[in-house]
């Protein structure tokens, strides 16, 4: 009866480490897919908005190696592993929420940074920079930064591109809308890039802090586990 318990801890913590490695998988994943819509406009974000889906990425695949140790260490009913497994545990835990501190600091500055990166985009209007704008206007259906104002402000030509233009008013003859003050408002978009580009990168956060919090609190839950079982496996050893 004795053996009952630390039996009963070490088939738990099996159990969980199945379900932590399946979660690391999940983890690289999430990662892979916020890293995938943000990255669609990298030429606009710098590296540090980047680096939370790749950091995540990394987690879950050191996850997944971390739960596989777990395992090994619950069927040999070694402590050492156990407790190493432990410490691996913790030490990612406090990565992840140096990381998510970051995160919370640069959101702040975040819309400027992008604001700004936005605006020098458009008055270089080079060949590279005018592909990235007809990417993120077409797919977010957006015009210059603020509005599509901003294109005869800032820009070296003063002139809305064709990606400003609605679809469904595109005169396909010339493949641009028809340009006009009277018409104009109805056939451009006019809301500005910036705030779709913050809302599609806040969407993303949000993903990424939901999985994260969620990840922490099975890995306090791996911790309690591991350590618990450690010390019971020595206390009976020790008898």
């Amino acid at each position: 009866m004795r053996n009952c318990g630390p039996s009963l801890i070490k088939y738990v913590l099996f159990a969980f480490n199945v379900l932590f490695a399946i979660s690391g998988l999940g983890i690289l994943i999430a990662g892979a897919v916020v890293l995938a819509d943000v990255n669609e406009f990298n030429h606009f974000v710098e590296g540090r908005v980047l680096a939370p889906p790749i950091v995540l990425i990394v987690t879950g695949l050191i996850i997944f190696l971390i739960a596989s140790l777990g395992c090994f260490g619950a069927i040999k009913e070694s402590p050492t592993l156990l407790l190493t497994f432990a410490v691996l545990l913790a030490v990612i835990f406090i990565v992840e929420l140096a990381v998510g501190i970051a995160a919370s600091v640069f959101k702040k500055d975040l819309e400027m940074m992008v604001k700004n990166s936005l605006q020098e985009s458009i008055k270089r209007s080079n060949s590279e920079d005018t592909m990235a704008w007809d990417n993120i206007q077409q797919k977010l259906m957006c015009c210059g930064v603020d509005s599509p104002a901003d294109w005869r402000t800032l820009s070296a030509n003063k002139t809305l591109p064709a990606s400003c233009c609605q679809p469904q008013y595109i005169d396909t003859t010339v493949g641009h809308c028809t340009d006009s003050p009277a018409l104009g408002r109805d056939k451009f978009f006019q809301d500005g890039c910036v705030g779709k580009l913050k809302a599609r990168i806040d969407k993303n956060a949000v993903i990424l802090i939901g999985v994260g919090i969620g990840i922490a609190f099975i890995q306090i839950l791996g911790i309690v586990l591991a350590c618990y079982l450690a010390s019971s496996i020595r206390q009976e050893r020790a008898k």
